[in-house]
């Protein structure tokens, strides 16, 4: 069995992203070591920059239904109440 030989490397970066690098691995079970190796190997393997790894973020649309959710949660007489589906299919669909 032929052992592999480690080399360390520096890298240069802003440290307010080293911080969230090294939470966002911490929070996905990696080390920063680790995640570097997988995308340094990756890399080799296909030969191109592999962007696929990661989380959902939600995105602006969706992180604003969330909150308004939350608010209705907290005081349900916020938001539109309906007693059949039709009225409010309607009132959804019209261009108010």
């Amino acid at each position: 069995m032929t052992h592999m030989s480690s080399t360390n490397i520096n890298i240069r970066m802003d440290a307010d992203l080293k911080s969230a690098f090294e939470a966002f691995c911490k929070d996905v079970g990696l080390t920063m070591t680790t995640a570097f190796n997988v995308f340094a190997k990756k890399t080799v393997d296909e030969q191109r920059i592999p962007f696929s790894i990661g989380r959902e973020v939600p995105n602006r649309e969706t992180r604003e239904a969330l909150e308004e959710v939350r608010q209705m949660k907290k005081n349900p007489s916020a938001g539109e109440m309906y007693t059949d589906v039709d009225t409010m299919m309607k009132e959804l669909l019209s261009d108010v």
